[in-house]
Order: structure tokens, then C-alpha cells, then sequence
């Protein structure tokens, strides 16, 4: 896997990026046929070494669904970091803020 190109364009675009699953896979894995769930996590992995991170967490497995691509050091991987840690805390019912996934159901999915 190269994410050369991955890193540099967050890098370049201030920490973010909005990127398509088949322009990753394309990086990740050229010669398979598609994009697993295995791939996914495996990419996601490789992202995590290099210093990066992603919206949503859980990576999709449809090459036409898009991610935001985050630099983990970035004052938005942190917040980013911290939002996930929140969203964890909610799954185990340990939330501080119970009612703030109540007001953002959409960045809980994102999130976990």
C-alpha cells in the first residue's frame, strides 16, 4: 500500500481531505477486482501508522461513497479523536453529555 499521495494531498489541503473509496482503493490496492471489508479495515490500519485518520471511522465498502481523510496531529484529528472517544462513551452508556447525539445523529454514525 502507498498512501504517498493520500498523505500529501491532506497535508497540502491544511489536514482534510474528501476522498472517493475507489481513489483510495486505487492507492491501497490496484490489482484487486474490489473493495472488502477486509481491504477496508486493513486500510484503515495503514492509515492509522502514518498519521491519519478518517469520517467515518468505519470505512465504507462501496467505491462511490466519499471520506473525509483527516492528518491524526491536525487541531481537527484531535477534535475529531475526542468526538470519537465521546461517541464510544455513548455506546457504553457512559456518555457525560447524554443529550448531545440527540442534537448531531448524524456525526454518532460517523463516529463509531
Amino acid at each position: 500500500m502507498d498512501f504517498t499521495i493520500i498523505k500529501h494531498a491532506v497535508e497540502v489541503d491544511h489536514g482534510i481531505k474528501r476522498l472517493s473509496m475507489h481513489f483510495i482503493k486505487k492507492h491501497a490496492a490496484p490489482g484487486r477486482a474490489r473493495l472488502s471489508s477486509e481491504l477496508c479495515t486493513l486500510i484503515s490500519e495503514e492509515f492509522e501508522r502514518i498519521g491519519l485518520t478518517t469520517l467515518p471511522r468505519t470505512l465504507p465498502s462501496s467505491e462511490s461513497a466519499f471520506v473525509w481523510v483527516i492528518q491524526r496531529e491536525s487541531v481537527l484529528g484531535e477534535v475529531a479523536a475526542v468526538a470519537a472517544a465521546l461517541a464510544h462513551l455513548d455506546t457504553l452508556g457512559m456518555n457525560p453529555l447524554p443529550q448531545v447525539f440527540d442534537n448531531y445523529p448524524k456525526a454518532k454514525d460517523n463516529l463509531s
